[in-house]
């Protein structure tokens, strides 16, 4: 971790600050933007959450009246005003100032005091201060030894506690990839600070609605293609789907993971067919890295075992553009 002096100096008054997620946020977005905002209110801070787009249902649980995030797709101007009106701006999730949108150009030009704290690969020069490990599970882990580095471990209460380990949940599939010992030091110290993690699995995983299963046996029944010879597999949903089944804001989270349950699958991809784009999540077992494959092919990026991007083509160039680099991740399988 870097040195927390000047943040913590920076922090001994009461300031205006922003925190930013990226678009589409996950709930490590969510969880560890929430849990600071809550930190930094305990400062006397005036502290605003933004979001480019909405974040999922399921993770309502978190959001009071004291924290309510702001959503720039349906509050642009005033998401703005509140960026050029803050002290410090927080950077959460995310290390690219094009993962924020139109955002960035407002965020790029501010002269408050920018703090990127993420655990993806190659930081943009984006802030002053940079608190970046790509072996944390999550930006929520980070954010915990942050307010743990300032020596105020004890200011977590039941409110941050319950949104940074939502984070951590999520970011490692429940602790299924992403880890390390000091993730479950973490994990631990919070549950002996009383944080129900079970009633954090529940709001989670158990939260569905019937068009939720539906659609999952829809994809899992008509939309699944396997490929044997590359121990791959993929999932695909068209335009029609999302209007057949409703599909909203974080109802595809997690069918790509599905893939993976069978034996002989080593990489996973779901690709959807937005309005305007085609959206690619790719998943792996052990030492495949769709990283490289997201950011070589489709734009994005992400971790060695979980990324994604995102393509302005055809439905079906993007299907076959992700069947041909497949031999670049995955020797061919005698059959």
């Amino acid at each position: 971790m870097v040195d927390q002096q000047n943040i913590k100096l920076k922090l001994s008054n009461p300031q205006d600050i922003v925190i930013l997620s990226h678009r589409n946020p996950d709930g490590d977005a969510v969880g560890s933007s929430i849990g600071l905002a809550r930190f930094l209110q305990k400062w006397k801070h005036v502290v605003k959450v933004i979001f480019p787009s909405e974040y999922p249902l399921a993770f309502q649980y978190l959001v009071n009246e004291q924290v309510q995030p702001m959503i720039y797709d349906l509050q642009p101007q005033e998401c703005l005003d509140v960026i050029k009106r803050s002290s410090v701006i927080f950077l959460l999730d995310f290390n690219a100032l094009d993962r924020i949108d139109k955002m960035g150009e407002t965020v790029m030009f501010s002269t408050a005091s920018k703090v990127l704290i993420d655990h993806h690969i190659d930081p943009e020069p984006i802030a002053d201060i940079v608190i970046s490990d790509t072996a944390s599970s999550s930006t929520s882990e980070l954010v915990f030894l942050f307010i743990q580095s300032m020596g105020m471990a004890d200011r977590i209460d039941q409110s941050i506690g319950e949104a940074l380990l939502t984070g951590i949940i999520t970011d490692t599939g429940s602790f299924k990839y992403s880890t390390r010992g000091l993730t479950y030091r973490i994990a631990g110290e919070l549950k002996e600070m009383g944080i129900d993690d079970y009633r954090i699995q529940n709001h989670i995983f158990n939260s569905l609605e019937p068009k939720n299963l539906k659609l999952l046996g829809h994809c899992l029944a008509n939309r699944m293609v396997i490929l044997p010879e590359y121990k791959a597999a993929y999932i695909y949903l068209t335009k029609e789907d999302y209007t057949l089944f409703g599909i909203s804001r974080g109802d595809t989270e997690g069918i790509v993971n599905y893939l993976l349950m069978m034996k002989d699958i080593s990489l996973a991809a779901l690709i959807t067919e937005q309005p305007t784009i085609i959206k690619i999540s790719l998943r792996s077992k052990d030492d495949i890295n769709v990283q490289q494959m997201a950011s070589l092919h489709f734009n994005g990026g992400g971790h060695k075992n979980a990324s994604g991007g995102s393509a302005y083509a055809k439905l079906d160039d993007v299907i076959s553009r992700f069947v041909k680099v497949l031999p670049n991740y995955i020797k061919h399988q005698t059959l």
